[in-house]
């Protein structure tokens, strides 16, 4: 599918979207045009959004998501900072496939997950071979195979003949991403509404989308690499900043200083500026 209006096609503004989210400013906690962390630096995720692309395509032209991500994962490991986008392209590339079926809804959206099978299950925990990827110790009672084992999972996986669709509703519970894959988007299709509404330069719109998203709902990702209660705390804390109790920039200063990561809030961000973006988003 391709937008005749600015002539890019949908994978490219799923890059795109990867490229307006790093750029938007300020958004606590995360790496933006203004703020690197130790470990993780602008131009890093600006090259694995390049890199991804190729897994991008993919799903554009209907392979199965489970293929496309790891493809996509795969690609954007070449630079120096590692996992840069893995929740982003995992939210993305269901969101591509509906774009490019002609139905980007919530609907859609669950059909092209409802749809998955095993082999995308196998080709997802393939992707963990690829980069280093924050998650919680597994508990004794773990209903699905490990992540860290990667491909190793596969007969497990086969055994039990677990979707990608079974492994994101087993996972929702303590998975900001994965939920989204059982609620039907619901928090991307939301963002992508808050991001049009705005008002400004896009990357304004999305840092203020993020920062409603934050003050929201507990990020998933503080809770797994911190924990809840840093998590709480850091809601409350995008709330007072939206209040203008404290300014955004003094708080998104201070979250990197700690080394404290909303990642998951970013991920629906590339999400819903995706959306708008196929959905007729000027920028």
């Amino acid at each position: 599918m391709t937008d005749t209006v600015r002539g890019r096609s949908t994978a490219e503004n799923a890059q795109l979207a990867l490229l307006l989210e790093v750029s938007s400013t300020p958004k606590p906690g995360n790496v933006d045009r203004h703020r690197n962390h130790d470990d993780l630096r602008f131009e890093q995720f600006v090259a694995g959004a390049v890199g991804a692309r190729a897994g991008l395509d993919r799903a554009a032209a209907g392979a199965p998501v489970g293929d496309a991500f790891e493809r996509a994962v795969a690609g954007m490991r070449h630079q120096t900072g590692g996992n840069t986008q893995f929740g982003a392209v995992l939210l993305l590339v269901p969101l591509v496939r509906a774009a490019a079926a002609g139905d980007l809804t919530p609907e859609g959206a669950r059909a092209v997950v409802d749809e998955t099978s095993v082999a995308d299950a196998i080709d997802f925990y393939r992707a963990f071979e690829h980069v280093d990827v924050a998650v919680d110790e597994p508990p004794e009672d773990l209903a699905l195979p490990d992540v860290r084992q990667g491909g190793d999972a596969a007969p497990a996986l086969r055994e039990r003949g677990l979707t990608l669709a079974d492994v994101m509703a087993e996972s929702a519970p303590g998975d900001g991403i994965a939920r989204e894959y059982t609620e039907g988007f619901e928090r991307a299709f939301r963002t992508a509404d808050r991001v049009e509404e705005g008002s400004g330069p896009v990357t304004d719109r999305a840092a203020d989308a993020y920062l409603a998203a934050l003050a929201s709902e507990v990020d998933t990702f503080v809770v797994t690499t911190h924990d809840r209660e840093t998590a709480e705390a850091v809601r409350r804390r995008a709330r007072a900043a939206r209040d203008g109790e404290e300014t955004p920039e003094e708080l998104a200063d201070e979250l990197v200083e700690r080394g404290i990561n909303p990642g998951t809030t970013a991920d629906l961000v590339a999400g819903g500026l995706f959306i708008a973006l196929e959905r007729g988003l000027v920028v």
